[in-house]
């Protein structure tokens, strides 16, 4: 293939790939700056005594920029730097560390009391400036990128500002005091705060009149440094303190440097980085995985009926399941249709269908009684881990052929996959019961009450509901559901692809990653369905699917679909121009 210049942005990373390969080290600052990060990092101390000089404008202004330029969870710079510098003030501010001082005295030993009332805890009278980081916490967590998981993290975000502070000003010969002794709510009113808006203590900021070569605390006894060596811990806390360690694991998603290499690929296209969006990003996974060259590839669909129809669940007769997986056999059914469009094959597997074997399908099917979820199981235990076993081998061998597509055929799954996403994630009927398909509102009422009886059981029967995927399974789960989690987990262990079809298929990718969570880095989401079980599980599971065009079909046809485009997404890729660096 030939090769094209490299178009280099005008503005943002002018590097490429290439570059950034051939040396990893050399974003790195000349030897001289990182020494000197490293003399300005040693040197921080905590000041307590200052001289009176004032500190030039250009000098704060400078200390100031390097606060305003520290690390912010979502670029939301939540910061503001009160200067304080009338002396009314800051005599104000010293009568509450007085008094705050004392109290802390109070709750110690005696013999501590007294020594924490010998040292020098504060400046605020002797310091020319006062800076009193606040912490803007009236945007919603949710509004914020990366709040919504640690709330917190708008406070840490002026912690770093008050780090980059301090250092800046060591750097110019400034001292700097962090001031806790403060009632939060005192200080607060002291500056006038609005509510929502907190402080994280008073800077002390001037000339230090005192040099000291080792942190205050230490060299008066109070404290000492710890080794490095124990704060630094390998992978996880000590095995004596924590939890029990889960089970080993027996897949591994792929490592950093096949992860890197498809992101490299992908930068030497001559095109801009990320051009296809969602499918590039699926693109990347199949190129980590080593299926650059896939050209086709396999449906999966698996087909069983389900007593819970007995309930009144279904809009539909469960003999539908029987004509549909026979009419893939044919190959005349919706999904085995998408599947043959796509270029891709497709094996069609009885796993419960009632009455006798399908013809023409392979039959994995249960051996012992089957449950109405409500009162019942809907498996045996031994019936789901031969399932998942059976499953297991038929992944293997699909991902020989490229791909492997999901997709499940069982009138009254969606009650199934409710029932069971709610055991394994703990969640209430309410947040994932639908209308399946042709159902109306009385019947999802039905639904709903079925889902909230079987989850009620299965959780006084099984204590380890939720955090064993097979029990899961076997009390709320369905056949079909159990061999595809099965041939998720084998094609995974292939090293193979695995396209997600609706709500019930990924239910399985779901038990697949939290049987295995390296399982996860060889899902792809195919599409988001219109249930509305279906995006609570896609979010568990880390995917956003590739199409969303609120199908109801399952059969895998939505999955095929999406597969034809991740092919088409892989040809473009291997295809398309490269550049020359």
């Amino acid at each position: 293939m030939s090769s094209w210049p490299r178009p280099v942005p005008l503005i943002g990373d002018p590097s490429s790939a290439s570059q950034r390969s051939a040396d990893p080290a050399g974003w790195a600052m000349p030897a001289a700056d990182r020494d000197a990060l490293h003399r300005v990092l040693a040197a921080r101390r905590d000041v307590r005594r200052f001289r009176p000089d004032p500190v030039p404008a250009d000098v704060l202004e400078r200390v100031l920029g390097a606060a305003h330029a520290a690390p912010s969870v979502g670029h939301s710079q939540p910061w503001r730097f009160v200067v304080v510098s009338d002396a009314g003030m800051r005599d104000r501010a010293a009568v509450l560390t007085d008094r705050e001082r004392l109290r802390q005295a109070a709750l110690l030993e005696p013999d501590a009391g007294r020594r924490l009332l010998d040292l020098q805890l504060e400046g605020v009278r002797e310091a020319p400036l006062g800076v009193v980081v606040c912490c803007d916490r009236r945007t919603p967590a949710s509004g914020v990128l990366g709040r919504a998981t640690f709330p917190d993290a708008d406070l840490w975000s002026c912690a770093a500002a008050i780090e980059n502070l301090w250092l800046a000003a060591r750097a110019e010969g400034l001292g700097t005091g962090w001031v806790t002794l403060f009632r939060p709510e005192e200080l607060a009113g002291l500056l006038h705060l609005p509510d929502g808006v907190v402080t994280l203590g008073w800077l002390c900021l001037g000339w230090p009149d005192e040099r000291p070569p080792e942190p205050g605390l230490q060299r008066a006894g109070w404290s000492r440094r710890l080794p490095l060596a124990d704060v630094v811990l390998t992978d996880r806390w000590p095995a004596e303190e924590a939890a029990p360690l889960p089970p080993p694991s027996r897949l591994r998603a792929p490592d950093q440097a096949a992860v890197v290499a498809a992101h490299d690929q992908a930068d030497r296209l001559l095109t801009p980085p990320g051009s296809l969006g969602v499918l590039d990003r699926a693109v990347d996974r199949v190129v980590a995985l080593g299926g650059g060259a896939v050209t086709g590839g396999v449906l999966v669909l698996v087909g069983a009926d389900h007593p819970v129809t007995a309930h009144g669940i279904s809009a539909y007769d469960p003999g539908t399941t029987r004509d549909v997986v026979a009419a893939a056999v044919a190959g005349a059914a919706l999904g085995v249709s998408a599947a043959r469009a796509a270029g891709l094959g497709a094996t069609v597997v009885d796993a419960g269908i009632a009455g006798e074997p399908v013809d023409g399908a392979l039959a994995v099917r249960p051996d012992g009684p089957r449950g109405d979820l409500v009162g019942s199981a809907a498996m045996t235990d031994a019936d789901t881990g031969a399932l998942l076993e059976a499953g297991r081998r038929l992944g293997s061998a699909a991902a020989a052929e490229g791909l492997v597509v999901l997709g499940e055929v069982g009138v009254g799954n969606t009650t199934v996959a409710a029932a069971l996403a709610c055991g394994l994630l703990g969640l209430d009927p309410a947040e994932v019961v639908g209308l399946g398909a042709g159902a109306d509102s009385a019947m999802v009422d039905r639904k709903s009450a079925v889902v909230a009886a079987a989850v009620r059981r299965a959780r006084a029967d099984r204590a380890d509901l939720g955090t064993d995927p097979a029990s899961a399974l076997a009390e709320l789960g369905g056949p079909e559901i159990a061999v595809l989690a099965g041939v998720a987990l084998g094609a995974a262990a292939a090293g193979g692809v695995v396209v997600l079809d609706g709500f019930a298929a990924s239910l399985a990718g779901l038990v697949a990653m939290l049987t295995e969570p390296a399982a996860q880095a060889c899902l792809v989401a195919g599409q988001r369905s219109r249930e509305r079980g279906h995006d609570v599980v896609l979010q568990h599971l880390g995917l956003e699917p590739l199409l969303d065009l609120r199908m109801r079909a399952g059969e895998g046809a939505g999955a095929a679909l999406a597969a034809g485009l991740l092919l088409q997404g892989l040809r473009v890729r291997r295809e398309t121009a490269r550049v020359d660096s």
